[in-house]
């Protein structure tokens, strides 16, 4: 069966009995089935985004990249400026276009509207590159997106790429996919001779996550080839097809993508992870060995005992105050969740719940070897779920995203949040020390005392 694996037992109770197989509880003792990778559950408020959304948090941070929303207004606004990606140089990605799909549209077909949107957008701007959304209500009436933009190619001589993202085809995933083939649209044109050069895949530059890692490539004397899509560009884009590796920081958004990329352009991939300490030293380890450069590695490792002999003095000062607290994950990957399951532990704190939207089995398996006993492990789950767990789990903090904080605040709960909108990095070396002064911070926040005594 797809998307089932063995992981322990059964939880039950006050849930929704459809939903039961996605969660389970980590019991050496026995094993059961865990299903995930799956659609959501008509119902019962999935935490998920649409399909469209998956696509556009991928391709939005391409900075000078026209995105065309076509369908409702309300489409482009759900996904405008979704993500707090930071730029080097252009903040085009800021702004939104949609056809603004009305209901006569619906009834006659909107491709006459789509073409104009095109045409108004080349009268007023000089773009290198335009993406266009297929959104649910497009997917309905049928109109032929890939058609307009062949004749649009054909009349500016600038990519316009289709982008086939109806909601209601499946689950965020499927978005990840769909920003993935579009990219590939372009790779494809675009086939150059290889260099000694990595494509940093997944990493979107949230709060300058991009440019740590570019820093620390630098030190260690790795060139960049492209950033897909972080702080990224049409021409740095187009030569994406000329790196020796991609390396893959969300493995959920990005490793459909660098399979493709290795099956067609010989490119071979690792999957990193730049989220605590222990991830960041293995990340960089390994990138330097992929070139086999004794004075690569070397150089690696010089910088890992630099880092470290800074900051581990200041993590453990924030242990001495977190040591046996308790923690909850929720957040769109497995890799990420994983990640953060060794940096609350690197704290000297237990994860007690943990779960993604979009997970997948080998990363359910992985996060069954991290966790304890007892551990509550949920895949795509609902507000309902959550505060269940977090109760009975007893957790102190919950790492997640923008929809959850309101739930951990009304159950008087620290929050941590690694949401796509937030302002401080959180990979990386400085990314380790921050995490550690926000959860310390909320964690032992005198608040919490005067919310509880209050009920």
């Amino acid at each position: 069966m797809k998307g089932v694996i063995y992981l322990g037992e059964k939880v039950s109770g006050d849930l929704l009995k459809e939903r039961e197989e996605f969660i389970f509880c980590k019991n050496d003792s026995c094993s059961g089935e865990m299903k995930c990778d799956s659609d959501s559950l008509s119902g019962a408020v999935s935490q998920r985004a649409c399909v469209y959304c998956g696509a556009r948090v991928v391709l939005n941070p391409i900075t000078d990249a026209y995105h065309i929303v076509h369908g409702p207004i309300g489409c482009a606004s759900y996904t405008w400026d979704i993500r707090g990606s930071l730029s080097s140089g252009e903040e085009l990605y800021r702004n939104s276009f949609s056809t603004d799909l009305s209901e006569e549209d619906i009834i006659f077909g909107g491709e006459k509207k789509l073409t104009s949107a095109i045409e108004g957008i080349m009268e007023n701007h000089s773009p290198k590159i335009i993406f266009i959304y297929v959104t649910c209500i497009v997917g309905v009436i049928g109109d032929d997106v890939e058609a307009v933009c062949r004749k649009a190619e054909e009349k500016y001589a600038i990519p316009v790429i289709p982008v086939k993202a109806p909601g209601f085809s499946g689950n965020k995933s499927k978005g990840y996919k769909a920003a993935g083939d579009a990219l590939m649209n372009l790779f494809r044109r675009n086939i150059y001779p290889k260099v000694n050069g990595v494509n940093i895949l997944g990493d979107f530059n949230l709060a300058g996550e991009m440019w740590i890692i570019q820093d620390y490539l630098k030190k260690i004397g790795v060139n960049i080839v492209s950033t897909i899509t972080g702080d990224a560009s049409y021409d740095k884009l187009k030569r994406a097809s000329s790196a020796s590796f991609n390396i893959v920081q969300c493995a959920g958004s990005m490793t459909a993508l660098a399979k493709k990329m290795e099956a067609e352009m010989d490119i071979p991939f690792i999957k990193i992870s730049f989220v605590g300490l222990e991830d960041t030293k293995n990340s960089l380890l390994k990138i330097a060995s992929l070139f086999g450069d004794r004075k690569t590695i070397e150089r690696a490792k010089d910088l890992i005992s630099k880092e470290e002999e800074r900051i581990i003095p200041i993590l453990n000062s924030y242990k001495e105050n977190l040591k046996g607290k308790k923690a909850a994950i929720y957040v769109g990957g497995g890799f990420k969740a994983i990640s953060l399951i060794k940096q609350f532990k690197e704290l000297g704190m237990d994860t007690v719940l943990v779960g993604t939207q979009t997970g997948k089995k080998d990363d359910y398996e992985v996060i069954n070897n991290l966790v304890d006993n007892g551990t509550v492990v949920l895949d795509d789950a609902n507000p309902a779920e959550l505060e269940k767990f977090i109760k009975e789990k007893g957790a102190d903090i919950l790492a997640a995203g923008v929809k959850e904080r309101p739930l951990a605040y009304k159950l008087g709960l620290a929050f941590c949040d690694h949401n796509h909108e937030r302002k401080h990095p959180l990979g990386g070396f400085i990314g380790a020390i921050n995490f550690a002064k926000e959860v310390n911070e909320s964690v032992n926040s005198p608040v919490w005392k005067y919310v509880r005594e209050g009920r």
